[in-house]
């Protein structure tokens, strides 16, 4: 397949449609990319080609157009000489390089034409193959939400089965056990000596503040 043909099919092809039509859309678009890469060295190379090839001819048309030149003024030199002779073959040898100027002249310019071509056919397939690359870009991040989502599925899945919730169950009654334990651990122990000797002081300070609080009043009650 041509370049210009492989060019032609690339731009012309319908990246959405491939991509929706693709057993494996991220596979597709990879290959699309690599074609596309392809394609667009190949450009640039022929491009390149093209643009020495107009630099040889520019540099023999400047040399063509410099002996017109010098047989002009050698035709004009012989004149001057009355050498009409040698005249009229100058002049022949000016109009032969005139027409090999106009050939080259014609060539620089259709070279110049096909490389304008080849910039704008180059712009265009990079322009195509940002758009597969941000395609690419957008199919792996679906690719990878895709995934997460499904994983996240599957967790939940295994959260919600019948032997999860059974281990579940067995460690709430655990701890419910290890709870009431405590409890009657805290319900069968009897008070230290010394736990009884700070509750009696703190029973006489109780009972000292309330006889102070009932003299008050009754301080106030005869007062009144």
């Amino acid at each position: 397949m041509g370049i210009f043909t492989r060019f032609r099919d690339i731009v012309s092809s319908n990246i959405n449609s491939m991509l929706d039509k693709a057993e494996d859309p991220e596979k597709m678009i990879k290959l699309m990319i690599h074609e596309m890469e392809d394609t667009l060295i190949d450009l640039k190379s022929s491009c390149a080609g093209v643009i020495a090839d107009m630099k040889k001819i520019e540099r023999k048309a400047d040399e063509i157009v410099d002996k017109k030149h010098l047989w002009a003024n050698r035709a004009e030199l012989a004149v001057g000489k009355g050498r009409d002779d040698l005249a009229r073959e100058a002049l022949n040898e000016k109009r032969r390089y005139s027409q090999v100027a106009e050939t080259l002249k014609n060539e620089a310019s259709e070279h110049s034409g096909l490389i304008e071509q080849y910039k704008k056919d180059i712009v265009e397939l990079e322009n195509k193959l940002n758009n597969a690359k941000e395609k690419k870009r957008m199919l792996t991040q679906r690719h990878k939400r895709a995934n997460g989502k499904k994983r996240a599925q599957e967790e939940i899945r295994k959260s919600n089965s019948s032997d999860t919730m059974v281990r579940f169950d067995k460690l709430e009654n655990r701890i419910e056990q290890m709870e009431a334990e405590a409890e009657l651990v805290n319900i069968k122990r009897k008070p230290t000596l010394e736990e009884n000797f700070e509750n009696l002081s703190t029973d006489s300070e109780i009972e000292n503040e309330l006889a102070k609080i009932k003299a008050a009043q009754y301080s106030d009650d005869k007062q009144n």
